[in-house]
C-alpha cells in the first residue's frame, strides 16, 4: 500500500487525495466482484495475504474477464 501511495504522491496528489483515489478504485473493483470475495480487497489494501483458495472454481477467470485478460 505505501508503494502505491508513494506514487500516487509522486504524481502531485495529496494524501487526501491519494486516500480518496485509493477508496474509489478499491469500491469500483469490489462492485465488480461477487459479494463472497470483496473481502480480498480489503485484505490486500491492509497489507494482508488473502487466502485466494477462494478463487478457485472460475472466480479467477471471471476477474481476468473484468480487466479484458
Amino acid at each position: 500500500m505505501n508503494e502505491l501511495k508513494e506514487k500516487l504522491a509522486a504524481l502531485g496528489l495529496s494524501e487526501e487525495q491519494i486516500n480518496g483515489s485509493i477508496i474509489a478504485v478499491s469500491d469500483y473493483v469490489k462492485s465488480r466482484l461477487p459479494e463472497d470475495y470483496r473481502g480480498v480487497v480489503d485484505s490486500l489494501l491492509k497489507g494482508e495475504s488473502p487466502d485466494l483458495s477462494a478463487l478457485s472454481g472460475g472466480l479467477l477467470d471471471k476477474v481476468k474477464g473484468m480487466f479484458g485478460g
